[in-house]
């Protein structure tokens, strides 16, 4: 969970985007461990928000995930 936890991390702060979906942050984590599961990936990314280092952006009609502090209202 840990590792899947620090290369989700690693993509929102390399990410050229401050905001972005599951399924991006899905294929940078299966790049680094292409044998991950989605549900494990959406499990630590629910545990990153709940830590309070990524949080949720709702869109309406999608959800999006941010990096806590890293341009949350710069793109609208």
């Amino acid at each position: 969970m840990e590792d899947i936890k620090k290369a989700i991390l690693d993509f929102a702060e390399t990410s050229k985007k401050t905001k972005f979906y599951f399924n991006d942050m899905e294929k940078a984590v299966k790049k680094v461990m292409p044998d991950i599961k989605a549900r494990e990936i959406k499990k630590a990314a629910t545990a990153l928000v709940n830590e309070e280092k990524l949080v949720f952006f709702s869109t309406g009609s999608t959800t999006m995930y941010g990096m806590k502090g890293r341009g949350q209202t710069e793109d609208h």
